[in-house]
């Protein structure tokens, strides 16, 4: 049975702490000996992950070091830096030289999201992928994916063609109203789409829980880190096969490995204790939205304010050292279909009608200054 956790090469260990690209290649090489000796194969990189330099790392700690057929390379192609049909092939190419491998055993348009899928469209990008697959220089395709679960069945009806999807899962973003795991995991197994999973740990906000969170856990497994809870969470569902963690250390790794070379999906109680955490954490939020949409029905600027809520409260529960965030790009994303934040006119009809009794023309301003400065 191939197990099920993948080495995400994003967050690699860096030899300077502001600049990524600066990897430290020794320290790498043994992770991915240990990693490899283990009985793991997959590894996942992207062009522009850790200053571009990523997929380098690959060839110098993986590809030079050991055997093609003992390990399966995922990389991807990003809308932002293709502008002409000309530069698909040209950084599909410099993959391949910058890997060192002669085919990828996974790509995937990285991150179709309701402004990317314009330019994919535009330069044809579907049909390409599935050229590059006739050629034998990929293997399987598929895409990852930051948006809603109404687009995902779009893509999907339309672009059969694929064969997985990678999505956001996290215990806290499962039910998040802004992120809809949930939502999007069941689309992708009503088409059949095995899923692969980025973000088990919400880039590192899993790993520092509340105290008494962390208590919770301890008492009920003394031997298992606070990580290992959310990554198990992933795991543990059934069209899931591959779970993504983006390792920065020896120790982390080591932990991965620990509780996922043998894993055990978790059982009744330990959801339990999970959705416990998960009211916990909520608990500590900035904006307490239930979600309840009493507000959006007469907003007469069509503001999607529930979920503005739920991606700015999710935004200000992240760990400073993770950097970049998702949430603001699912906020352009829905202002796409929905009026800004910052477009509120101070009407008074949301407030009026809110269970919760919020002060929403105000917490909006909030959500406009956090996201669209």
């Amino acid at each position: 049975m191939t197990k099920k956790l993948g080495f995400g090469l994003m967050r690699l260990p860096s030899l300077d702490e502001n600049d990524p690209s600066k990897i430290d290649i020794e320290q790498v090489k043994q992770m991915v000996d240990t990693f490899i000796e283990n009985g793991f194969t997959y590894f996942d990189t992207a062009w522009m992950y850790c200053g571009f330099n990523s997929e380098n790392a690959a060839r110098e700690a993986l590809v030079k070091r050991h055997d093609r057929q003992t390990y399966t390379l995922a990389t991807k192609l990003h809308s932002g830096f293709i502008q002409t049909k000309e530069d698909r092939d040209k950084i599909f190419n410099e993959q391949l030289k910058k890997t060192g491998v002669e085919y990828f055993d996974y790509y995937l348009l990285h991150d179709i999201n309701t402004h990317s899928i314009e330019t994919y469209e535009k330069l044809d990008c579907f049909t390409w992928i599935q050229e590059k697959k006739k050629q034998g220089l990929v293997k399987t395709i598929g895409f990852s994916f930051h948006d809603g679960p109404e687009l995902l069945e779009k893509v999907l009806q339309e672009h059969p063609e694929f064969e997985f999807v990678q999505l956001q899962i996290n215990y806290l973003d499962w039910d998040s109203v802004g992120v809809q795991s949930h939502q999007c995991y069941e689309v992708a197994t009503k088409y059949h789409k095995p899923v692969i999973v980025m973000e088990p740990v919400k880039g590192g906000t899993l790993a520092k829980v509340p105290e008494k969170v962390e208590n919770m856990y301890k008492e009920y497994h003394p031997d298992m880190s606070v990580p290992s809870w959310a990554i198990r969470f992933a795991a543990s569902l059934d069209n899931v096969m591959m779970v993504l963690s983006g390792m920065s250390n020896m120790a982390q790794l080591e932990d991965n490995i620990s509780y996922m070379k043998d894993m055990q999906p978790l059982h009744d109680d330990e959801y339990q204790l999970i959705r416990q955490a998960v009211d916990i954490i909520n608990s500590t939020i900035a904006i307490p939205c239930t979600g309840c949409s009493y507000c959006t029905e007469g907003c007469p600027m069509h503001i999607a304010i529930p979920k503005y809520f739920s991606l700015y409260n999710a935004d200000l529960q992240e760990v400073e050292e993770k950097g970049w965030t998702p949430q603001g790009e699912y906020y352009n994303n829905l202002t796409k279909t929905f009026g800004k934040a910052s477009e509120c006119i101070g009407c008074g009809q949301c407030e009026n009608v809110c269970p919760q009794h919020l002060p929403i023309i105000e917490d909006l301003q909030k959500v406009a200054q956090h996201f669209e400065k």
